[in-house]
């Protein structure tokens, strides 16, 4: 076939598309909600894949997070044997100092493989800069505690070997900082005060993470809204522990004072272990708690939790759910296409007189073909353009309505595009070849 028949078929099957509007809106319908349904579900599907990949940075790759826990009681599980009811009360009297700065420095000493181990003790303290107070969480740590989260210093520096030793009063800030109390103005060089002490901000972090539902949902505080101090600096201002030395004898362990436990009897809040391999997690926060429940008595004041694997738990069930919400927009699809077949089939019965008028003015079959598949193609691909823009409008309406993450991948587009183009050639086969046996005699008679 030449270029000017088929330049000729494509203005008949045009001309009938367009001729027979209302009736070609329908047969698409089934091809625009299927392509905008597998774009949008696509969208949804990799906006959800993102936050996970955001997350895993914002909880830090391969990490083992050590938590205190104030009250055990909720952590002792009763018993219905006497001795061992007996034996259980022993334990609750047990003290313990709760999580230290020996602990940070025990693990890194005895458990092997570790690249970071990063203390973190954590307050709620109302920040004051001009005639702007809020309240922040300010957090006690290493400089180590950046590299282990992603983090990046994106004005000023991070805390230097000096800063970190003599616990001098020294901050970085979050972006969400920045942005509250420093409008306008560059925040390095200032002085913040925090709680009853000024702190001189030397950083300024990136803006850190995904969508604030995205970081309550995976349980991730807003490390936007934090204020970094080092740890000795903490320690020194913002916490009394001049009773702290008592926790601990030569030999480890020893009683703390009476009533102590009413309070949060903790020197740090949190101990994040950054591991060389993912392998290594499960072996290593074994191990640690073996470690850490010889060194506080016995007591169980701790809860060691593997992020990574919690969240990559998370993936496999949203990745289920994709490929749900995916095969129900291609069974769409599929169901756009058998229309387009039907309704084709049902065109080939009304125009059987057409054909035989062009067979008998020396069309043949392959024109006859060409003519009904341009025709299904053409609908198809109509539909499938406007399913496109249909797919990115609702995937942006989710996001902004939802606050649901959605990422639109020109694969999709592609992908949609394509999809929609080979439904117009599969579905329109069938109708195209039945128009083509038509007998021209027996076409030309049909009333």
């Amino acid at each position: 076939m030449n270029k000017r028949q088929f330049n000729l078929n494509f203005n008949i099957a045009y001309d009938a598309v367009v001729g027979n509007i209302f009736r070609s809106v329908l047969t698409a319908l089934g091809i625009i909600f299927g392509v905008a349904a597998v774009i949008a579900m696509m969208a949804i599907g990799k906006g959800a894949q993102q936050e996970i990949l955001d997350q895993l940075k914002m909880v830090g790759v391969n990490n083992i997070e050590i938590k205190s826990i104030v009250d055990d009681e909720e952590n002792e599980e009763s018993s219905g044997d006497g001795e061992e009811e007996s034996e259980e009360v022993g334990m609750h009297n047990r003290f313990t100092p709760g999580l230290t700065l020996k602990d940070v420095q025990a693990i890194e000493k005895i458990v092997p493989n570790t690249i970071h181990v990063c203390p973190e003790a954590t307050l709620k303290p109302d920040a004051i800069y001009k005639d702007v107070k809020k309240q922040i969480n300010l957090i006690g740590t290493i400089k180590e505690f950046f590299e282990v989260f992603h983090f990046s210093i994106k004005k000023g520096n991070s805390f230097s070997v000096e800063q970190q030793q003599l616990g001098l009063p020294v901050c970085i800030i979050g972006k969400n900082v920045e942005s509250r109390f420093f409008k306008g103005e560059n925040a390095v060089g200032k002085y913040l005060k925090c709680g009853d002490h000024w702190l001189k901000v030397i950083g300024v972090t990136e803006r850190v993470g995904t969508s604030a539902s995205a970081m309550k949902s995976a349980k991730i505080r807003n490390y936007n809204n934090d204020v970094y101090t080092p740890i000795n600096t903490f320690l020194s201002r913002y916490k009394d522990y001049g009773s702290q030395d008592a926790f601990f004898s030569d030999g480890g362990v020893s009683i703390m004072t009476s009533g102590s436990s009413e309070d949060n009897y903790h020197e740090i809040d949190r101990i994040i272990v950054q591991m060389q391999q993912p392998e290594l997690l499960t072996t290593s926060s074994e191990l640690m708690e073996r470690m850490l429940l010889r060194r506080h008595n016995q007591v169980a004041d701790f809860e060691i939790v593997v992020p990574e694997l919690l969240l990559k738990q998370e993936q496999r069930s949203k990745d289920i759910f994709n490929w749900v919400l995916l095969s129900i927009a291609f069974i769409s699809l599929l169901v756009g296409g058998i229309g387009i077949m039907n309704i084709m089939l049902a065109s080939v019965f009304e125009r059987i007189k057409e054909i035989g008028i062009r067979m008998s003015m020396g069309a043949t079959e392959k024109d006859i073909v060409m003519q009904f598949l341009l025709e299904a193609v053409i609908i198809s691909l109509t539909g499938g353009f406007i399913g496109i823009f249909l797919g990115i409008g609702i995937s942006v309406v989710i996001t902004m309505i939802t606050d649901i993450q959605t990422i639109i991948s020109w694969t999709s587009v592609f992908v949609s595009f394509i999809v929609s183009a080979g439904v117009g050639l599969i579905f329109g086969i069938m109708p195209a070849q039945k128009a083509a046996r038509q007998d021209p005699i027996t076409s030309l008679r049909y009333e």
